[in-house]
């Protein structure tokens, strides 16, 4: 199977993966960590065949029967996935369809976390982007000097380069490094950058704005960008299972609570802007976690079948 094209063998994973009595999750793993390309390809392919499970039976038109006045139509007739997931195949091994095209050109790959998993990625130049829970990021085969943020927080840790600085897209705006550790979250239509060393521009080209190591720049989809300061053991604190705050608001270090454990937060109206000072732990057990979290913030903490409500 190995020596085969690895879309053909992604393909045959998809398949085999339908059946409930499949149980090869072990090589399966093994498979996906040989190459990057084998989950771009897989995933391509998964979600193809999951909007290909939506489509409709394909109904024949009816044809009389020899009986006078009876119409009989034919019964529904489907053209399996396999049928139509090797077609697209076919197609993209001829250029017409490509894995590439499904996944916004051809050279990029998303890393994914789900909310308490967390994935470094450690690029050629040897640069490193640490993805926290919740998160999806998009990088480029071809150009290793830029990334996307989708959604959720990214810490950055760049090699920098004169001649190409690293550029992260984020919303509408585009971050460029100056020498740089920073860290990244983008929620709903808000994006925050915290820099803890050299410095971060962003928007050169429109609001250029520069972020220097110790601040916090906070802004909105449209909306004008706010710098404060903050304390470098705040920036990525998430890496090492002690989150610092000093004057975030408590919406923002909820959501940040809830990527890095899995625990999910919610604030109460009244209480997502609550400024909240103080450092947690994130390595106990959860009801310690959140109850520390009310106690600093002045809440309280309510729990549910949903998780916990920090209200006023």
């Amino acid at each position: 199977m190995t020596h085969e094209p690895i879309e053909t063998v992604a393909l045959d994973w998809v398949v085999r993966q339908r059946d409930p009595a499949f149980e090869a999750w072990e090589e399966f793993a093994q498979w996906l960590d040989e190459d990057p390309g084998h989950g771009d390809a897989y995933y391509a392919l998964a979600a193809l065949d999951a909007d290909l499970a939506d489509l409709p039976a394909e109904t024949a038109a009816p044809v009389e029967s020899e009986e006078a006045g009876t119409v009989v139509p034919f019964a529904p007739r489907r053209v399996s996935r396999r049928m139509w997931l090797t077609g697209a195949l076919a197609a993209s091994l001829v250029g017409v369809v490509s894995i590439g095209l499904m996944q916004r050109g051809q050279d990029n790959y998303r890393i994914e976390t789900a909310m308490g998993e967390t994935h470094v990625v450690t690029l050629k130049d040897g640069s490193k982007i640490a993805v926290n829970g919740g998160s999806s990021v998009l990088l480029s085969r071809d150009d290793p000097r830029r990334a996307t943020l989708e959604r959720g927080q990214v810490l950055f840790t760049v090699v920098h380069r004169d001649d190409a600085p690293f550029r992260v897209a984020v919303g509408k705006a585009e971050l460029v490094d100056v020498g740089t550790v920073f860290d990244v979250t983008r929620t709903g239509s808000q994006t925050v950058v915290a820099v803890s060393e050299g410095a971060v521009v962003y928007n050169p080209g429109a609001d250029n704005v520069r972020i220097d190591a110790g601040r916090r720049l906070a802004v909105r989809d449209g909306g004008a960008a706010e710098l404060r300061a903050i304390s470098h053991e705040a920036v990525g604190g998430w890496q090492g299972g002690q989150l610092v705050y000093d004057g975030v608001p408590l919406g923002d270090v909820a959501a940040e609570v809830g990527r890095t454990t899995g625990i999910s937060i919610r604030t109460a109206p009244g209480a997502s802007a609550i400024l909240f000072r103080g450092a947690l732990q994130t390595g106990g057990e959860p009801s310690r976690l959140v109850n520390d979290l009310a106690a600093l913030s002045g809440t309280r903490a309510t729990q549910d079948a949903g998780g916990w409500t920090l209200a006023k």
